[in-house]
């Protein structure tokens, strides 16, 4: 196993690459954040990932969406993004759970931490509640054109948003690779035991010069 996780070792030593075996994370959504986040983490060894999702591949996700390629129209999001995970990493436990989050919550399974892959505010919404009461941490992302917001959530609230059905403008493929490895670098920060600064949103965008703008914002806690 320490081959394989070599470089790794090389940041951290063998004990804190042991480590990651025993952590459990959730992946709520396997579309483009969650394909990235599963194959981020997957291939760092973390040793159990569950993946939420109840959606089908279509073939306007393909783009974006890492995991899947022509030909995976149809099948489960979940299934495709497992196989696609314990094909790079044989240290690795995938569970899906093709329902959605209300019936997972429902489930009892313990996680160290859940990660937010949706494209819904009222889903995340749902994710802060669960969160909450399990007393876990979450991380939360989104993304919409050539923008991205990333937070890792311990006391502050995802209330302080306006919970809406509001739908997404486009997206382009980029950003959404970009923000899914924001929440995977914090997520394995986190689970390694390193530092995390917890309870600030990260706003990323381009401004029309092109220029990556990056704003922090601290949110309030309770």
């Amino acid at each position: 196993m320490m081959k394989y996780f070599h470089r790794q070792v090389q940041l951290w030593g063998e004990e804190t690459q042991e480590s990651l075996q025993s952590k459990r994370i959730a992946i709520v959504g396997c579309g483009g954040l969650g394909s990235s986040l599963a194959f981020a983490l997957g291939a760092s060894g973390i040793g159990e990932i569950h993946l939420i999702d109840f959606d089908e591949v279509s073939v306007h996700n393909i783009h974006r969406q890492i995991a899947f390629k022509t030909g995976d129209e149809g099948k489960k999001k979940c299934d495709v993004v497992a196989e696609t995970v314990l094909s790079r990493c044989p240290f690795v436990r995938v569970i899906t759970h093709d329902c959605e989050f209300d019936l997972f919550c429902d489930k009892g399974v313990e996680v160290d931490l859940i990660i937010d892959a949706t494209d819904n505010l009222p889903t995340r919404a749902k994710i802060n509640t669960y969160a909450k009461a399990v007393k876990k941490p979450w991380i939360y992302g989104s993304v919409e054109a050539f923008n991205g917001q990333v937070c890792f959530f311990e006391k502050a609230s995802f209330d302080v948003f306006k919970i809406s059905n509001k739908t997404p403008a486009g997206i382009a493929a980029p950003i959404v690779m970009h923000i899914a490895s924001l929440q995977a670098n914090l997520a394995l920060r986190y689970l390694a035991g390193l530092n995390v600064k917890k309870d600030y949103l990260y706003y990323l965008f381009f401004n029309e010069e092109g220029e990556l703008i990056t704003q922090k914002f601290s949110l309030p806690t309770a």
